[in-house]
């Protein structure tokens, strides 16, 4: 077996795409046709529960956790590109590739918690829909829950969301170039600011909100997501060297969308860290939030930020529910289909979960944030797994992880671990 060729430098990726070897030379029309996984994926960790975690973590320790953001977008490169990889090499997105070859023990175990994992995300993309409609309309967050999740099982059943896709992630992505804009309208302490972005640092009971923000970023639900749309293109059925161009432009779609989550992120915790640390407020709901795009929108912030919230949260809500329905049906060796029906049930158990627990939650804001530190919980089965999967020759052919892939992605299992422990460890003794 020979080792894998693909390089994470995007210099030696530059030059390698312009070799002889290669059916076209690099170009633009040639990446914007393979664009698009990473994108998806980038609208699930810009999500309500993003929102919620990155604000509240900026409104309570300033920029100090910036770095958590920079650290769970490094993991989250190599994680959805070796996550990615696997789909194009085998076809099998993660959860068919973990019922194929693992054990049924251990994977109908580690699935069935991917699949609360998914509840768990759905529960904050439909809580910050039902949110935005009582920001909009003075909706009662419950019945905005119901009124969010009907809508989204109607536009996937029917396949509609696909018609408004484009204009949704437009929209949410206008709502994150507003943060992005706004740093340079509001006073940023930009030389702390960077210095957080690189140093970590762990402020007392600051455990809960750095778990949050971590999965948060690099959200289980979206390494079974991106596995599942790359795969549904079949590049394994194409000749090697369609598949190993095909490896190549994959890696460019998962960077640059991947860097625009990490931007959004940032502007995010800075603006709250701007707007309300400074300020001395805590922040505890979204509602508050609208100031955050007053210096650009002014009087009607209030609305722009309810419509952004409530498009994030349908836009997200949508992916989670399609990767409750990619590892149900994944752990029958089945690929996602919405006319298959263990697809349709895992959608439902996303989807009706969520909502159930919705009717539990006395706190909405608090409610995100438990949400996405149940993520970070999960995170470590899942990227064990991965781990397991695509450093198997077995599984990936010459294409499984080289040493020092293997050793990268061992670290931030490790990494992703250790935070675990000590997050346990922080709400146990308190």
């Amino acid at each position: 077996m020979q080792k894998s060729k693909f390089s994470l430098n995007p210099v030696r990726l530059f030059k390698d795409l312009k070799r002889k070897d290669h059916v076209h030379v690099f170009g633009a029309m040639d990446i914007l046709k393979y664009i698009g996984p990473g994108l998806l994926v980038t609208v699930g960790f810009t999500d309500p529960g993003n929102w919620a975690a990155n604000i509240a973590a900026g409104s309570d320790y300033g920029y100090t956790l910036l770095w958590i953001i920079t650290l769970s977008t490094l993991m989250l490169i190599v994680l959805q590109h070796n996550v990615a990889h696997l789909g194009i090499v085998t076809g099998y997105c993660l959860a068919e590739a973990a019922t194929k070859y693992i054990t049924p023990k251990i994977s109908k175990s580690i699935l069935s918690f991917a699949v609360l994992a998914s509840v768990a995300t759905s529960l904050a993309e439909i809580l910050g829909g039902a949110i935005a409609l009582q920001m909009l309309f003075n909706i009662p967050v419950k019945i905005g829950a119901v009124f969010v999740t009907i809508f989204v099982i109607i536009m996937l059943f029917s396949n509609s969301y696909k018609k408004m896709e484009k204009w949704i992630i437009g929209f949410v992505s206008i709502i994150g170039l507003s943060f992005l804009y706004e740093l340079f309208l509001v006073d940023v302490n930009w030389t702390k600011a960077g210095i957080s972005w690189i140093k970590p640092s762990i402020p007392e009971g600051s455990m809960l909100l750095i778990m949050s923000v971590l999965g948060a970023v690099v959200m289980p639900h979206n390494l079974f997501l991106h596995s599942e749309i790359i795969q549904s293109r079949r590049w394994h059925l194409e000749d090697e060297k369609i598949i190993n161009r095909q490896l190549k432009f994959e890696f460019t779609d998962t960077l640059l969308s991947m860097v625009v989550g990490w931007a959004i992120n940032s502007a995010i915790i800075i603006m709250a860290a701007a707007t309300f640390f400074n300020n001395h407020i805590k922040v505890e709901d979204l509602q508050q939030s609208k100031s955050l795009l007053e210096p650009l929108l002014g009087t009607n912030a209030g609305n722009i930020f309810a419509m952004g919230l409530l498009f994030s949260g349908v836009a997200s809500s949508i992916t989670s529910a399609m990767a409750g329905g990619s590892i149900f049906s994944g752990m029958f060796m089945e690929p996602y289909n919405i006319r298959d029906n263990h697809s349709r049930i895992g959608i439902l158990i996303s989807l009706i979960g969520g909502l159930l627990v919705v009717f539990f939650v006395g706190d909405p804001f608090k409610g995100l944030i438990l949400s996405q530190a149940f993520l970070s919980i999960q995170l470590p089965f899942t990227v064990s797994i991965q781990i397991y999967l695509t450093s198997s020759k077995k599984v990936m052919g010459k294409y499984a992880n080289g040493r020092f892939l293997t050793t990268v992605l061992l670290v931030i299992a490790a990494v992703i671990t250790f935070l675990n422990i000590k997050l346990l460890a922080t709400l146990f003794i308190s």
